[in-house]
């Protein structure tokens, strides 16, 4: 059942990590094409900058958190191998 979550979840955060770059592209565009006052290439630029930033820190967090998880489950199993031995 662990296995089943932990499955989910390492696709949940692919499913989040896109979702984060689809929302930086789309706050890029509405930057784009906002008034000028407001908007414009300048505000774009940054709102692309540091998005892509976040999403990548984030996205990056997250794969690393599942990446923990799957080498401390690696280093178990060989610690039970060299047990039975």
């Amino acid at each position: 059942m662990r296995d089943l979550f932990i499955g989910l979840f390492d696709k949940l955060v692919g499913v989040f990590v896109i979702l984060l770059c689809i929302g930086v592209l789309a706050g890029t565009a509405g930057a784009l094409l906002a008034p000028a006052p407001n908007g414009g290439l300048l505000p774009a630029l940054a709102v692309f900058v540091i998005g892509s930033i976040y999403a990548i820190l984030m996205g990056g967090m997250m794969y690393l958190f599942l990446g923990v998880y799957h080498n401390t489950k690696r280093t178990a199993e060989a610690i039970e191998e060299l047990a039975r031995r």
